[in-house]
């Protein structure tokens, strides 16, 4: 208990030194040690590295999961040391309810085929995008992380060691500095005028009091800065080694970005695949039984199928004009062929398929798809 309560009151005592030295540094009556150039701008490089990693972190997690609920989840489960459960992306999820949708309306259906196949690119994106956060927090983000948790908790250490060193040794300082004023004015005023000899006595054993001091403030002194000069070496090499981390975090930042061009091209492929198989399929559909009887009726010959666009009178109102979207090639002589960017008027007939249009260009008619059209008021 007595070394307990010794400590403790060395340690408040080297506290109160440290506060004491610190606020007459702030308030411009003690000197402060001031480090070298190089060493100042090495701290200063390390402090911009950790503020930026810092912001480039918080976004990339950003970035990689917008929910900012499932970021505390994923933080929590990291903390707690226990493995993250898997999650289903938004893209899987979507894929799975067009799947689902399609059985329900009917997979043979000309709709049903469609959700089937946007489905199934749908939960391709989920899977790529999936992958992609995968690789992006194992090359990037974890390095992010385990600077600012590692290394960079370390240099903060060192560096609030060597500040408290360094208030040591300026404390040293001043102590050696009263000391000596205090010895000189004793050595230069002893009470020679007093008759009494016991005046100069004390007078000497006063110098040799301070004398005694000085020679203790002096080896405080030397102590201290032995301790500062080896703590800012250990702080140093610490403080350089930021270059290797700025090397490590570019070759990161790499991966990243192979990463992401990966998820990209990923993507894109697979949505040109599926606008590929929605354009052959569209191409390849025949025309539904509603649409033939709806031809028949204004076909001259019943037992053909194909519209004769010279029969086909366009109604009194209900006409509109359309901007064609994409190319569309005809599959009969039935059909319109279209090409983007180009305007046609557009008008339904009683029972026809909602999905198809009758459209005019000139002295050309025949039926469009009205997915490939923008409808203008």
């Amino acid at each position: 208990m007595d070394f307990n309560v010794k400590k403790l009151a060395s340690d408040a005592g080297v506290f109160f030194t440290r506060a004491v030295q610190f606020t007459e540094e702030k308030l411009g009556q003690a000197e402060k040690t001031e480090l070298d150039a190089h060493f100042e701008n090495l701290m200063s490089r390390a402090d911009i590295t950790k503020n930026w990693t810092e912001k480039i972190q918080r976004q990339t997690e950003v970035l990689l999961q917008p929910n900012p609920s499932a970021r505390v989840e994923e933080f929590l489960y990291e903390k707690l040391d226990r493995k993250v459960p898997c999650r289903v992306s938004n893209g899987e999820l979507l894929g799975q309810h067009m799947n689902d949708a399609a059985n329900d309306f009917g997979p043979s259906s000309p709709y049903g085929q469609t959700l089937i196949k946007v489905g199934e690119t749908q939960k391709k994106l989920g899977t790529a995008e999936r992958d992609f956060i995968h690789s992006s927090t194992v090359n990037f983000l974890t390095p992010l992380r385990n600077f600012l948790e590692g290394d960079w908790r370390t240099i903060s250490k060192e560096r609030r060691i060597l500040q408290n060193l360094r208030l040591d040794l300026d404390a040293c300082k001043t102590r050696v500095k009263k000391a000596k004023t205090a010895e000189a004015k004793a050595a230069a005023l002893p009470d020679f005028q007093e008759t009494r000899p016991r005046n100069y006595v004390l007078s000497a054993s006063a110098s040799a009091l301070w004398s005694d001091e000085v020679d203790k403030a002096e080896h405080e002194l030397r102590v201290a800065q032995t301790e500062f000069d080896r703590q800012a070496e250990v702080t140093r090499l610490l403080l350089e080694g930021i270059s290797s981390t700025h090397v490590n975090h570019l070759r990161c930042l790499h991966e990243f970005v192979e990463a992401q061009a990966t998820y990209f091209a990923q993507c894109y492929q697979y949505m040109v695949d599926l606008q590929n198989q929605l354009g052959s399929s569209r191409n390849d559909v025949a025309p539904p039984p509603a649409t033939l009887s709806v031809l028949q009726v204004v076909s001259p010959n019943p037992t053909e199928g194909a519209l004769n666009p010279d029969e086909v009178m366009p109604p009194s109102s209900g006409t509109r004009k359309a901007r064609v979207l994409y190319d569309y090639e005809a599959a009969d002589s039935s059909e319109l062929a279209l090409a983007a960017d180009e305007f046609i008027t557009v008008y339904s007939l009683p029972g026809m398929d909602p999905d198809w249009l009758v459209g005019e260009r000139g002295n050309k008619k025949g039926k469009v798809p009205v997915t490939y059209l923008e409808l203008l008021s």
